[in-house]
């Protein structure tokens, strides 16, 4: 499996709990096959949570599942 489905797997179990919050998560990019570029949608994009949702929840969870992941990014 390419990492670019890898991440989209991962990210398409992490949207529902976005969602039930009214926001998302969109993968716009992934640089050197280890820096995933994101956008957050909906009540995420304005949230000043949004920084810890990105690090503690999206981040964190990817590099569980996908190892070779060094950092992910909002754009």
């Amino acid at each position: 499996m390419v990492l670019r489905e890898k991440v989209e797997e991962v990210l398409k179990k992490i949207k529902p709990s976005l969602q039930a919050d009214g926001g998302d998560v969109e993968l716009v990019d992934i640089e050197n096959d280890s820096i995933v570029k994101v956008r957050l949608k909906g009540a995420c994009s304005g949230c000043a949570m949004s920084q810890m949702t990105l690090k503690l929840g999206i981040e964190r969870i990817l590099k569980q599942h996908i190892p070779e992941i060094k950092s992910v990014e909002s754009v």
